[in-house]
């Protein structure tokens, strides 16, 4: 199979073309390649990739504080940092492919690391759940305590499973919107529309995997629970590989790497700081980010001839990447709310009454259906109702901006963190009524369905918000770039794990001083979860704030 990126002035392109090529290098038309047919292809790959990817991350909390006996707070950090790393890596993965290794091949080489990496947490597990028997003829607690070689084994699996995440999760995002040419109005609005089923398709993943794989997880045992998503992954492969034919691929041009000729912008511009430029250059050129402008300027190390000098596209292209770094700063808070579906809510809904019936309790991680429920049953209304109902007014093609969209779900994120408040209150108050203050490993006589709309409220937050970051960065970046772009997306949830990763940490320390109980104590009968919540909602109101500011600047200077 030869993956082919022929450059347009090595290639004569037939009339129907649309400047891709097939998986041989051949110029394909727009009838025969690409459309919903290849997608299709590649959001299947996306819901097997997230039911693998949940099936770790949804109840890696309980593994941490259970089968490797970590404290909440501990357990809490380290999903953080985990979770805001698998969602960096991104950055390189997109780099890579952006640059060399382009996003066919990138998906292969990041499936098969992935693949490993959910194989040795599998082995891991079925060697633990074997050797188990020893600890349970054995009441000595040290033998029931996990082998520091076990926890070294898990962790670099774990973080196997974030590299090739990190590699597969934006290429496979940007290959599949790449299989719509948006200088064709039609498909233009199928690329819109491609970005809401994309995330329906991520969440019909992750609720199959709560469903079915954390069930299995918490009441069989943990190597099946890992074993079924490492299937699913390899069935991920499998299919993306089936649809090679298919495909549509970007022609490559013969442009310098991307990254080298935006890189160079700055670079010339800091040199050239102190020249003049003429004032025909200076009328070109977009009035904010002025410095740059200074890039036009030839050096003495740089001539036209050489091909090298920076050019108004590339000055251009800049200040656009310059332009979004105050978008992807305000949504931070917006992504360290995110990161308390996985922990704190989970743990929380661990306390209360989760029986269904006599014979069936729902597992506390499997609570994040509910985020999923709302996505899944939201996303047709927003593509089906919302969009055509608000294009007609607007007349926008897909009803409002993306900003507005991303404003819209920042304000729904901030209510959940309202409502989360209130029903944590309400928690208290039940545990404290009944006398379980002091008696954390009782059930607190308080339905775990008083989560649900906290839960529903972060999903449609979620259809707003990451639905419309995601196509945000994937327009608004250079053609070249459409995979950094969604890298820069999931940068904004990583940098949002890490930051709550620290803020968890630094009021852990602050209020456990003197011999408090911590906000995050380990028995969240004296914890005070509801104080966290009304710190994030607070931030997230400044966050919105801020974000409405530079929203509007942006559009202004756009």
């Amino acid at each position: 199979m030869a993956i082919s990126e022929l450059s347009t002035t090595e290639t004569l392109l037939p009339e129907n073309t649309i400047g891709f090529v097939d998986h041989q290098g051949r110029p394909i038309d727009r009838l025969n390649s690409g459309g919903w047919r290849a997608a299709s292809f590649i959001i299947g790959v996306e819901v097997a990739e997230r039911f693998a990817y949940y099936g770790i991350s949804s109840n890696l909390i309980t593994y941490l504080t259970g089968q490797l006996g970590e404290s909440t707070a501990t357990a809490a950090a380290a999903v953080n940092v985990w979770s805001g790393t698998a969602s960096l890596l991104p950055l390189l993965g997109a780099f890579l492919a952006d640059s060399f290794l382009g996003r066919f091949r990138t998906i292969v080489v990041a499936s098969l690391i992935y693949i490993l990496g959910l194989s040795m947490m599998t082995l891991l597990a079925l060697i633990t759940l074997l050797s188990s028997s020893d600890c349970q003829n054995n009441n000595t607690a040290k033998s029931c305590s996990p082998h520091h070689f076990q926890i070294i084994v898990f962790i670099f699996s774990l973080y196997l499973v974030a590299i090739g995440q990190g590699g597969h999760k934006p290429c496979t995002q940007a290959f599949g919107a790449d299989q719509f040419d948006a200088q064709n109005p039609q498909e233009r609005r199928a690329k819109s529309s491609f970005f809401n089923w994309w995330y329906f398709g991520i969440s019909f993943g992750a609720n199959s995997t709560i469903l079915v794989v954390i069930y299995i997880q918490d009441n069989l045992n943990w190597a099946l629970g890992f074993g079924i998503p490492c299937a699913f992954m390899v069935a991920a492969l499998v299919l993306f590989l089936l649809g090679t034919k298919t495909y549509r691929f970007s022609v490559k041009s013969k442009q310098r790497n991307p990254f080298a000729r935006i890189g160079r912008v700055f670079v010339v511009a800091i040199k050239t700081r102190k020249a003049t430029l003429a004032s025909e250059d200076e009328a070109q050129s977009s009035q904010q980010f002025k410095f740059l402008n200074k890039a036009l300027l030839a050096t003495p190390d740089v001539s036209l001839e050489d091909g090298k000098l920076c050019t108004l596209e590339d000055v251009e292209e800049a200040k656009a990447l310059l332009r979004l770094i105050p978008i992807w700063a305000t949504c931070l808070v917006y992504a360290i709310v995110f990161a308390q579906y996985t922990t704190f809510f989970t743990k929380q809904g661990a306390t209360m009454d989760r029986t269904i019936t006599r014979s069936i309790k729902i597992p506390a991680a499997s609570l994040q259906l509910f985020i999923g429920i709302g996505i899944i049953t939201f996303i047709p209304i927003y593509d089906c109702i919302f969009v055509p109902i608000t294009r007609y007014f607007t007349r926008n093609p897909s009803g409002i901006t993306m900003l507005q969209r991303i404003g819209a779900g920042m304000l729904l994120s901030t209510i959940s963190m309202v409502v989360a408040a209130l029903v944590e209150i309400k928690r208290l108050e039940t545990a404290k009524e009944y006398g379980l203050i002091d008696k954390p490993n009782v059930t607190i006589p308080m339905s775990v369905w008083w989560l649900i709309p906290q839960y529903l409220l972060c999903g449609i937050a979620d259809v707003f918000t990451i639905v419309g970051l995601q196509e945000f960065f994937y327009d608004q970046i250079p053609k070249e770039l459409k995979s950094f772009g969604l890298s820069i997306y999931m940068s904004v949830l990583g940098v949002g794990g890490f930051l709550s990763s620290i803020l968890v940490s630094i009021i852990n320390e602050a209020t456990s001083r003197d011999g408090r109980d911590s906000w995050f104590a380990d028995n969240l009968n004296r914890a005070h979860l509801d104080y966290f919540y009304w710190l994030l909602a607070a931030l997230s109101a400044g966050g919105l704030l801020a974000f409405l500011y530079f929203a509007k600047s942006y559009n202004r200077e756009n």
